[in-house]
């Protein structure tokens, strides 16, 4: 594919992956955008690598995008004696608030939220869901549980609690530090971990304005019951399987993944598909069958990004697993069958506005008008880009905006090419022109060929798609 796949790779930096040699490979292989974990790493070595990232940017004239990856309220247990103790099935295990180390009997759990709202009957969920507690006895300051299934604990193991909502925020103290460096060194998108309800993405909304974009991280069975609330009020999202898979029963995590897939893009909402893609790979230079049918299947369902997590940041072999990944998606998107599922599965508009049926009939006449190479977008907000990649057309998204933040954004949107044009746009016979002269710039397009302009117009009007243009090229 002269022009990239639809399908984009965001990779996230780490200690494999942190020089700019290696991130210069990493976006030579296809990575178009890069996440930065705040769950580790120091402020320098954030600076430095978001640093790097804008200077190959630039470099290589090729506009990425940066998600900033905020921790959230991970839930732990306490110190042990011991270095680990071994729980055995049926046997009693208590949660309490005393400051002391634990043994195989009981461990502290310094989060009084848990014990506000955890009640008999409850799941607990410790080291990956590998150990698997049922509360018997709850107050105010204990939590007695009985093992349902055994093995080692020890300290710092991650808590989940699949069936309880607890009352705390997705914006831990350590977040709201992160998120402030995060705008103040001008990311692209801001990650929330662990969102329980629509609640936790007003929060963040009130602290970044529009400097940045939410992604909501689903990981929790209460987000996926306010699904439509979440998608609706966040600029993205996130399928995080990792702890998704933990907190709901593992065979519904690809029938999840479907279902969000859907309603993002009846939102017109990008969405990343994350964890474990190529987990093989942070060892291996090659993935498992599995693995790679895991990738395609995310293709075909039509994510707009698919995610490589420890393979890019503490794998042996990070570039491969780009390319890898990069090889998958081509080779999915090659098949005639994935532009027939991106078909059949766009839905008309059900309550269309102007937008919705401008961009609805842009994707029509891509399948209809001959000689069609390209839908280029006007957009100073990503509104009427994001509508537009909504439909999945078979063909490239220019998308031209007067702001780099903004084109930086579009990058992890399905089949969107950002540039920046910070020219005027006043007269339409301008948005003409400077459409047909960047499709020819770049190569896409010659006299006879035909391309779709859509737009909002006046361009100086946020939020709003009106203009549906198509242009024989002479």
């Amino acid at each position: 594919m002269p022009f990239g796949t639809h399908t984009k790779i965001l990779a996230t930096i780490g200690p494999s992956s942190a020089t700019k040699e290696k991130i210069a490979e990493l976006i030579d292989a296809g990575a178009d955008a890069f996440r930065i974990n705040f769950s580790h790493g120091t402020y320098d070595e954030h600076k430095e690598r978001i640093k790097i990232i804008r200077k190959l940017e630039k470099e290589k004239g090729k506009v990425i995008a940066i998600l900033a990856d905020m921790q959230g309220p991970k839930l732990r247990v306490g110190n042990f004696k011991e270095e680990k103790v071994w729980l055995e099935e049926g046997q009693r295990f208590t949660f309490d608030m005393k400051n002391t180390l634990g043994d195989a009997s009981r461990v502290c759990l310094p989060h009084k939220e848990i014990f506000a709202a955890v009640k008999v009957g409850d799941k607990l969920l410790v080291n990956d869901g590998y150990i698997v507690l049922d509360v018997v006895k709850a107050t105010k300051s204990i939590i007695e549980t009985v093992v349902k299934v055994g093995g080692y604990i020890s300290s710092h193991k991650g808590v989940n609690l699949p069936n309880t909502k607890l009352k705390i925020s997705a914006v831990t103290e350590k977040d709201k530090k992160d998120i402030k460096f995060a705008l103040k060194n001008e990311v692209d998108w801001i990650g929330l971990s662990f969102i329980q309800r629509v609640e936790d993405i007003l929060e963040v909304k009130k602290l970044i304005g529009n400097r940045a974009k939410i992604i909501s991280k689903l990981e929790k069975p209460s987000a996926i019951e306010d699904l439509d609330n979440i998608v609706r009020e966040s600029d993205a999202i996130m399928v995080a399987r990792g702890d998704l898979g933990v907190e709901c029963p593992l065979p519904t995590v690809p029938v999840l993944q479907k279902r969000i897939v859907k309603r993002c893009r009846m939102y017109a909402k990008p969405v990343i598909i994350a964890t474990q893609m190529l987990e093989s790979m942070i060892i291996n230079p090659t993935p498992t069958r599995a693995e790679v049918s895991d990738v395609a299947t995310a293709v075909y369902d039509g994510a707009d990004t698919v995610m490589l997590s420890a393979e890019t940041a503490a794998g042996k072999y990070p570039v491969e697993a780009v390319k890898m990944m990069h090889s998958i998606i081509d080779q999915v998107e090659s098949d005639p069958l994935f532009f027939e599922l991106m078909n059949s599965s766009r839905r008309r508009p059900f309550a269309a506005d102007e937008a919705d049926a401008i961009t609805y009939a842009a994707s029509e006449l891509s399948g209809t008008l001959k000689n069609l190479k390209a839908i280029v977008s006007f957009s100073s907000s990503g509104f009427t880009t994001f509508l537009t990649a909504r439909e999945r057309p078979d063909l490239p998204i220019l998308a031209l905006s007067p702001s780099l933040k903004v084109a930086r954004q579009m990058a992890i949107v399905w089949g969107v090419k950002p540039y920046v044009n910070k020219s005027s746009f006043k007269m339409f016979s301008n948005v003409e022109k400077y459409a047909i002269k960047h499709v020819k710039k770049i190569g896409l397009a010659k006299a006879g060929d035909h391309i779709i302009i859509t737009a909002g117009f006046p361009l100086s009007i946020k939020g709003r798609t009106n203009l549906l243009h198509t242009i024989k090229i002479k």
